[in-house]
């Protein structure tokens, strides 16, 4: 896994699939501990996955909300990696460029929920209202 100590960081590409996999599990782990919107995007999943198994979705429901919920995650990732390589590149001082990448990065986020809430209300709207009648 990545380590940070200054002497035993890795240059070279990763020789193994465990190696890979490492890296990626730390990227995670990192993604948890440090984004807040990442955090609160993982915690709306679950309660929605949670609603879904009550109201008993079917499999063409079921792909579209991962269809939705990989989406944000996915999108969450990109917006997280423009923003460390611009902060990285322009440090700690204000750049138009830079703030116009990561505002395209964050509108980025904001098309993807908006994706995920109508995906959302096009599943459980109907369910809710025959729950109604």
């Amino acid at each position: 896994m990545a380590s940070k100590d200054k002497q035993t960081q890795q240059l070279d590409k990763n020789k193994t699939f465990i190696q890979s996999l490492g890296h990626a599990l730390d990227g995670i782990k990192r993604l948890l501990l440090e984004e807040r919107n990442f955090r609160f995007d993982l915690i709306m999943a679950i309660l929605v996955l949670a609603l879904a198994v009550i109201m008993r979705i079917n499999i063409n429901e079921w792909l579209w909300l991962f269809a939705a919920f990989f989406s944000v995650i996915g999108s969450e990732v990109l917006n997280t990696i423009v923003e460390n390589v611009v902060d990285l590149i322009v440090g700690h001082h204000f750049d138009d460029l830079a703030k116009r990448a990561k505002d395209v990065a964050a509108g980025g986020v904001l098309l993807s929920a908006l994706f995920a809430v109508i995906i959302g209300m096009l599943i459980f709207v109907p369910k809710f209202l025959a729950l109604l009648k």
